[in-house]
């Protein structure tokens, strides 16, 4: 192979090589994208899932008092709760 051969060869894969680092910086980029999408969507979960076991627990004692007042009130109640 001629020094000429040798140097078109080397610029080529250097160019191909250069290309191949520019993709995987921008995925790389999309991944560290991605990864805080799915960190700010736990968070939101986790959020999500506090809030209904509160509203679960404000639920059971709103019941509580019901039964409690039906009970004290002599009032039957037409629906199970």
């Amino acid at each position: 192979m001629s020094e000429d051969e040798f140097n078109k060869l080397f610029k080529y894969v250097e160019k191909r090589f250069n290309e191949m680092d520019k993709k995987i910086d921008t995925v790389q980029d999309e991944l560290t994208d991605i990864r805080g999408a799915i960190g700010e969507l736990s968070a939101q979960v986790r959020d999500y899932h506090n809030e209904m076991k509160f509203m679960s627990h404000q639920i059971d004692k709103l019941r509580d008092a019901i039964l409690q007042i039906a009970k004290a009130t002599g009032v039957k109640l037409t629906v199970e709760i």
